[in-house]
């Protein structure tokens, strides 16, 4: 059995955050929901008591860089986000480029037919769920997991 620790995925936004929890082999990544925060100091608590609640070993912050490699103020309030993240716990927290996730996540929800309000609930959610997919096949790829 493999040691693997949960990560803890983050589609972090303004107004609605997308959270994604690894299952226990780092196999598959699952929605576990979107919240809603007054300032990031809200949401860093929100995001900390997930990863302390779920036992992760790991939280990814999906960057939003720009398609030339460019961060603009999306993926600069992201990394302000992580640093928040990271002087309110041990539990380690890195950045993933997540160029185009929210485009897959509009693709899915258009090829299942999903509009308006659900659509809008669901978006960050899986947009933090193929963020985190993306990062655990990246580990994968790489040798990273059993």
């Amino acid at each position: 059995m493999s040691d693997f620790k949960r990560i803890l995925a983050v589609d972090y936004g303004d107004v609605r955050t997308g959270l994604a929890l690894s299952d226990a082999l780092g196999m598959m990544a699952g929605g576990i929901g979107t919240v809603k925060a007054k300032g990031m100091h809200e949401l860093c608590d929100i995001v900390t008591d997930h990863a302390v609640k779920n036992k992760v070993g790991k939280i990814i912050i999906g960057d939003p860089v720009n398609m030339n490699g460019t961060r603009g103020p999306r993926s600069e309030k992201a990394h302000l986000f992580a640093d928040f993240l990271r002087e309110k716990t041990d539990i380690p927290v890195e950045l993933y480029d997540e160029r185009c996730s929210t485009m897959v996540a509009h693709t899915y929800l258009n090829a299942t037919n999903t509009h308006g309000k659900k659509r809008k609930d669901v978006v960050d959610t899986l947009s933090a769920q193929i963020i985190l997919q993306d990062y655990l096949d990246s580990l994968k790829n790489k040798g990273g997991i059993p």
